[in-house]
């Protein structure tokens, strides 16, 4: 039986994803909450994927909801954090908003666990997760900023500017109805959002912008070749 520090006995050796066993608790509820269900999982659950007494568990996170809360935070940090970074940088909104896309879809894309299926659940509407919702709301604030200013650079009106976060929000349900999501859509979504917005130009063009964009602030991979 290992040990996590005095007091709190590992049951097993480590089986979990993380280099805590904060890390290793929330890959488990990760798994379980998108697999059996919030409302059919409990801490004791939890507790037993990790290889962790309930009590441990305890020392980490208080209840629950506490568990969900800081995976929910998780989906929505990244893409915040870097929207906000960009808004000082000189690129035209087109790019930015392509680059943004580029960032959350990947991200959505590739997560161990599919957490925004979680997004529906009832409990998410209480008072309890209001803050999750308020920074969720933040991001979409920073689509549909862009979008409308795209849209605006293109001549058209910004009615579409709702549209490029439920497009990328789609890999959500991709990933929940085939299992997984390919590579392509990296691609594939991102130009959709372009056309979107009205944009007429070379999205290639866009593209290797918001790649340019994106490794000059330290968020550098490759994107999918098309055919």
């Amino acid at each position: 039986m290992a040990n996590l520090g005095p007091g709190r006995p590992r049951l097993e050796q480590r089986r979990r994803q993380g280099t805590t066993p904060r890390a290793e608790i929330l890959d488990a509820a990760a798994e379980l909450f998108t697999t059996k269900g919030y409302a059919n999982t409990s801490t004791r659950a939890v507790a037993d994927a990790v290889g962790i007494r309930q009590a441990s568990l305890y020392h980490h996170f208080a209840a629950k909801d506490d568990i969900l809360d800081a995976l929910l935070a998780e989906t929505v940090a990244g893409p915040v954090e870097f929207a906000q970074r960009m808004m000082g940088e000189p690129e035209p909104a087109a790019v930015q908003l392509y680059a943004l896309a580029l960032f959350d879809v990947r991200q959505l894309r590739t997560a161990r666990w599919n957490l925004g299926a979680l997004y529906l659940l009832p409990e998410l509407r209480t008072e309890r997760f209001v803050a999750f919702r308020c920074r969720r709301d933040e991001l979409r604030g920073h689509y549909e900023r862009l979008a409308a200013e795209s849209s605006a650079a293109a001549g058209e009106s910004d009615d579409s500017r709702i549209l490029p976060f439920r497009l990328v929000e789609t890999v959500i349900a991709i990933r929940y109805d085939e299992g997984a999501a390919g590579v392509g859509i990296e691609r594939e979504i991102p130009t959709a959002i372009m056309r979107t917005v009205g944009y007429r130009g070379d999205v290639e063009q866009v593209r290797a912008a918001a790649d340019a964009l994106l490794t000059r602030l330290g968020e550098a991979h490759s994107t999918p070749a098309t055919g």
